[in-house]
């Protein structure tokens, strides 16, 4: 290790919390323990408090992690939501160069960063900056987002617990639904990606469904946003499988667009409330949901007749903190960061950390951890394949296999 660049390191989280952040930053500080700092080439491991906001701030808001017991760190790790704090910050080049800035008045030679495709390209632009400055720095991406849409990872670590949670909600709801009828939507987060949304389908317990969606265990109809969304479809199929069974359980994804790409959401809107990013905002609204169960009990009521009992819920931040994780999701969101802190003792320049499934083979699911240049995730973004969706309006067999063995036994239910 005496070729390795002797300072300290940081750890930040950034974005939007999961269930599982904190187990990926347990796993870079006790990598770092055991390696780094073990050969004293890592001084100080720092928490940036906050995200980059913690380093780029003038004297820094830092907080020493470097003897953590392992019975604090397993605490931590089992614990939900951003330890160290949370940012929605997207660095510009400026910006990345305070951050820059605030790594040399730290000596941070060792910087890590835990978050989506946005965080990656802030590692990538400060990498850029040191190597111009001439500063010896290693940045490294550690993966993180409940959307599942980073580019050369199989699945994200956060997904798999929200998707448990998405699941977990359907089968209770669905039972609701049936035990008092009527329609009932819920939104599920994913602006552009539908991974989460088709979680829901898993509540079916079954690989294979009917392409009558009136035979289909619930929930009857799922709508993502890399299938087109027609008001008129949707209103068709809502209202088949209400005929017929007398209710009718629907998922759909907060980011549904028409065909030429326009968000159902904002159409159906009366405010045009906007997230840092300029992005309407979505997730904090449940606009979509009654605009669409308005929608629906519009259309549905007979002329002189009854209208349908239509309900919505927005099951929006719940989704990212359920403190009941997916067990595949917190070893993996644990690994990816002690591989990141290995990978920095084995002198790698800096990466993005991805996951690779090794075997999807009924009961012995098993994954790996590789590495990506920076620059093959910083501001991508991945969309559901083609094959995961089926019919405009439900899921297929091939998510199913995908998804299913991320998310954990599921409870099994009586019926009389």
């Amino acid at each position: 290790m005496s070729d390795l660049p002797t300072g300290n390191a940081a750890i930040g989280q950034s974005g939007g919390p999961t269930a599982v952040i904190n187990q990926s930053l347990a796993g870079v500080v006790e990598g770092l323990q055991a390696g780094l700092v073990a050969s004293g080439t890592v001084k100080k491991i720092y928490g940036m408090r906050h995200g980059v906001r913690g380093i780029a701030k003038d004297g820094g808001d830092l907080v020493d992690l470097t003897s953590l017991t392992a019975e604090t760190i397993e605490a931590i790790a089992r614990t939900p939501s951003a330890a160290l704090g949370s940012t929605r910050d997207k660095p510009d080049d400026a910006y990345c160069a305070q951050i820059l800035e605030g790594c040399r008045q730290n000596d941070i030679r060792y910087f890590f960063y835990i978050g989506g495709n946005d965080s990656a390209d802030t590692c990538r632009i400060v990498s850029e900056k040191a190597a111009e400055a001439g500063y010896e720095m290693r940045c490294f991406h550690v993966p993180k987002t409940i959307d599942n849409d980073l580019m050369e990872n199989d699945h994200t670590p956060g997904f798999a617990s929200a998707a448990r949670f998405v699941t977990l909600a359907h089968m209770g709801d669905a039972l609701d639904n049936a035990s008092l009828g009527g329609i009932k939507i819920n939104v599920v987060m994913g602006r552009n990606a539908g991974f989460l949304t088709a979680a829901a389908s898993l509540a079916r317990r079954a690989r294979e469904t009917d392409k009558d969606a009136t035979k289909r265990p619930a929930p009857h109809l799922i709508y993502v946003p890399e299938v087109p969304f027609v008001m008129d479809h949707f209103l068709r199929d809502v209202e088949a499988v209400y005929t017929n069974l007398g209710r009718c359980q629907v998922a759909v994804s907060e980011g549904i667009q028409d065909s030429d790409g326009n968000e159902i959401g904002p159409q159906l809107m009366r405010s045009g409330e906007v997230d840092a990013h300029g992005n309407v905002q979505l997730s904090g609204s449940g606009a979509l949901g009654d605009g669409l169960a308005d929608t629906v009990k519009k259309a549905l009521t007979p002329a002189s007749g009854k209208a349908p009992r239509v309900r919505a819920d927005t099951f929006g931040y719940l989704q990212r903190c359920w403190p009941v994780t997916s067990p595949v999701d917190a070893m993996e969101a644990r690994g990816v960061g002690r591989h990141a802190a290995t990978l920095a003792a084995e002198g790698d320049g800096g990466a993005s950390i991805t996951i690779v499934r090794t075997s999807s083979v009924p009961g012995d699911y098993r994954s790996a951890f590789s590495r990506a240049d920076l620059s093959a995730v910083a501001r991508h973004a991945r969309h559901m394949p083609e094959d995961f969706s089926d019919d405009g309006n439900n899921i297929s067999a091939a998510f199913y296999d995908y998804c299913m063995p991320l998310v954990g036994d599921l409870p099994v239910f009586g019926k009389l």
